[in-house]
């Protein structure tokens, strides 16, 4: 089955069995695919001893620690196919990630990102409100994280404006103004965790100023640390929203992605569950000997995608702490693994778009 095969497939239709016999030939193709054509990336095969030849299960494929994006340029296209250079999220003075985009990578990333999220908010664009300031979208050529997620989100959005100011300060005028316009229609509404505390939510209780926002779908990420350490919840994060302008908790939706895997994106869920598409995958790995942890045990988690192939990503062990919940069996009734975040592995750097942002509070 091809990538464009795979990209048709609804984006938790398919049982585990199914999804495994998926993954395993196309995960199979990319990884021989960057072993021909990346020469760093066939050094570090070489130097595991796998038979090129003779590949092993998906669960069995050498993984790439996402920290080798920050120490070395790996690529399996030439560069002058390179149309898009992406970097991740980092605090002053930490290297960051560079993730090299041919045409069709980006192309594809776009078209999985449009399948998942389409299957939360719908097909149809509706206004947007992003929870940010334009000022972060500035070279198309060389985006980061927080950027590029700012980008792929908004086409989702008809009509389209910024919540925020170059100050980080909300523009309620605009807001008022945009509501108005858009008065009983549904908003989908985007940003990171942080950012709407931070700068939409506490601004709003400063100001007493409610808006109805009682048609709108939030989807957020880019990570909890900040607000962790505040004390708030994913459910008293929902709830305070909810208070302060109207939105339904079932429709807050948190997701958890990265940088070296863009498109490949896993959503909570009505349930308050992180899901894995048919693009990707999930596994958790015991830290002591990277042995395939079971279910409800708490490890490293790796992820894997069908579509990276401008680079060798297609098989990553994070820098994050997760544990899978369930396969098949989630009360949503989307297929698939589902799972939850618990936190950085310690001594681990700050990446999130949120928890990078956060770091100057």
């Amino acid at each position: 089955m091809n990538l464009n095969d795979i990209l048709n497939i609804p984006p938790y239709s398919l049982d585990k069995e199914a999804k495994r016999l998926l993954l395993n030939e196309r995960l199979q193709v990319l990884t021989l695919q960057h072993y021909e054509r990346c020469s760093d990336y066939r050094r570090m095969i070489d130097a595991q001893k796998l038979d090129i030849n003779h590949l092993p299960e998906y669960d069995k494929l050498p993984f790439l620690p996402v920290r080798l994006f920050k120490e070395f340029e790996l690529c399996s296209v030439d560069k002058e196919e390179v149309v898009k250079t992406m970097t991740s999220s980092g605090t002053t003075g930490q290297q960051v990630s560079r993730i090299f985009l041919d045409r069709d990578t980006s192309t594809n990333q776009t078209k999985a990102l449009t399948k998942i999220v389409s299957s939360f908010i719908g097909t149809k664009r509706v206004p947007m409100l992003i929870l940010d300031s334009s000022g972060v979208v500035k070279n198309r050529n060389m985006f980061s994280a927080r950027g590029a997620g700012i980008l792929g989100f908004s086409m989702f959005g008809s009509k389209k404006i910024y919540a925020l100011d170059e100050e980080m300060q909300l523009n309620i005028p605009l807001l008022r103004e945009f509501l108005e316009e858009h008065e009983g229609e549904p908003i989908f509404m985007f940003g990171f965790t942080f950012m709407i505390w931070q700068h939409f939510y506490k601004q709003l209780l400063a100001t007493e100023y409610k808006p109805d926002l009682s048609k709108g779908i939030l989807i957020h990420g880019g990570g909890w640390k900040k607000l962790i350490y505040e004390s708030v919840s994913p459910e008293e994060f929902k709830k305070r929203l909810s208070d302060a302008c109207g939105i339904d908790t079932n429709n807050v939706h948190d997701y958890y992605g990265m940088v070296e895997q863009t498109g490949s994106i896993y959503m909570e869920c009505e349930c308050g569950h992180l899901h894995a598409p048919v693009f990707s995958d999930i596994l958790i790995r015991r830290a002591n000997d990277f042995s395939l942890a079971p279910y409800g045990e708490k490890g490293i988690i790796e992820v894997v995608s069908v579509l990276p192939e401008s680079y060798p990503g297609h098989v990553l062990l994070t820098e994050d702490e997760g544990m899978i919940l369930g396969e098949d069996d989630c009360p949503c009734g989307r297929k698939g693994k589902y799972f939850k975040i618990m936190g950085r592995i310690k001594n681990a750097e700050i990446r999130g778009c949120s928890d990078t942002y956060a770091a100057k509070f």
